[in-house]
């Protein structure tokens, strides 16, 4: 019995793609670092991402919420959480209702970073994007959402 022929590998047609992708990601980091750096705010984007996490919560959550919502876990939330609070960015709080419970708030001085952390994000965005036509933006807005929500647009 003759084995039958090996199939023909198939050409690597995403991986260009890929490795574009991959370049604009590290693109989109270094600008945006260096966006954050110009601005002196003296966090990291771990704790750039904590702060901008903890605003879309409507009461101030526990460090378990944040942790699942950062997909980390609990302890690298602590460390995030104790380099905040020493610069008076974010407070621990007792939960009203339950006291073994410690929420996380902003500050009135991590307010004005988060501000100040959109300002350079915005910043940022424009640099990556001032090559690019309003017709171009556009375009690329709807594969962006394609690949976010995972869902072909219509």
């Amino acid at each position: 019995m003759t084995a039958a022929p090996a199939p023909t590998p198939s050409p690597d047609t995403d991986g260009p793609l890929a490795e574009q992708l991959l370049r604009l990601t590290r693109r989109v980091h270094r600008i945006q670092k260096r966006h954050l750096q110009q601005r002196c705010l003296g966090i990291t984007p771990a704790q750039s991402r904590l702060l901008r996490t903890l605003a879309h919560y409507d009461s101030p959550p526990r460090m378990a919420d944040l942790a699942e919502r950062l997909e980390v876990v609990p302890r690298a939330v602590t460390t995030l959480v104790d380099g905040l609070e020493t610069s008076g960015k974010v407070r621990r709080a007792p939960d009203p209702t339950n006291r073994r419970v410690i929420r996380i708030e902003l500050t009135d001085d991590g307010q004005k970073t988060l501000r100040a952390l959109r300002a350079a994000r915005r910043s940022a965005a424009e640099e990556i994007l001032a090559p690019l036509t309003d017709a171009q933006r556009e375009v690329l807005g709807g594969l962006l959402d394609t690949l976010v929500d995972g869902v072909p647009s219509c």
